[in-house]
């Protein structure tokens, strides 16, 4: 139903925009507005039926510190992505979606960095390097336009939740409270790519995935150590 609504809506609807230099200028504030409330966001408390701290392990506590780490990092990444997406959508509808989106997987990096400083740990210092990143991604991939920039989404979403498929298998059995994070936060992102796909998205090419998962692995090596 949202394509056809979509081919049958006014060109002058389908078209870019045209941006002043006022509003890129109002644009590129809002970003480092948004930039410093993710990057110094401060653990919450962390949903109150989660199972009690069963890790006591140096080793495995270690591991834990270091697979939340990279999810901490990968929440930053898909803030910036989102706010870079949502800077160019054309439609009220997209937009309105992509940033209910995000707002939700703030809950996301307040869960891991409080999950964190539980494991004695910090999120790592590359991230902002990684927010700039995924912010211009964000926008780049909102300029062909809405549904590419919901296809890109879907295709980011359905990566992370591969990633977060791969993090359970890697967390210790007796990590209880970090693998219950991992699995609401596998099961959000999974519904955000079915949303997505619902609402008309394309799937980028074939090259443009095989980049993102380029990507994606550095910045899961990256911030591992860093």
């Amino acid at each position: 139903m949202f394509e056809r609504a979509l081919e049958h809506r006014p060109k002058q609807l389908m078209t870019q925009r045209n941006y002043r230099r006022r509003d890129h200028l109002v644009m590129g504030m809002d970003a480092l507005l948004n930039a410093r409330r993710v990057l110094s966001a401060s653990p919450a408390d962390l949903p109150s039926d989660l199972p009690a701290e069963t890790s006591t392990n140096a080793a495995s506590r270690r591991e834990s510190a270091r697979l939340m780490r990279v999810n901490h990092t990968g929440e930053v990444c898909a803030q910036a992505l989102y706010l870079g997406q949502v800077a160019l959508a054309r439609d009220e509808t997209v937009r309105a979606l992509l940033d209910r989106a995000a707002r939700e997987e703030e809950s996301h990096l307040y869960w891991c960095a409080q999950r964190l400083q539980e494991l004695d740990s910090a999120p790592s210092r590359l991230n902002p390097v990684w927010f700039a990143g995924a912010y211009a991604i964000g926008l780049v991939s909102a300029l062909p336009g809405d549904r590419h920039s919901l296809g890109f989404l879907e295709e980011t979403e359905r990566q992370v939740v591969e990633h977060l498929e791969g993090h359970l298998d890697k967390l210790r059995a007796t990590d209880r409270r970090s693998r219950a994070i991992v699995e609401r936060m596998q099961k959000d992102e999974a519904a955000h790519a079915s949303n997505a796909a619902r609402h008309g998205a394309i799937r980028p090419p074939a090259i443009v995935r095989g980049l993102m998962r380029l990507q994606a692995l550095l910045m899961k090596q990256l911030a591992a150590r860093f």
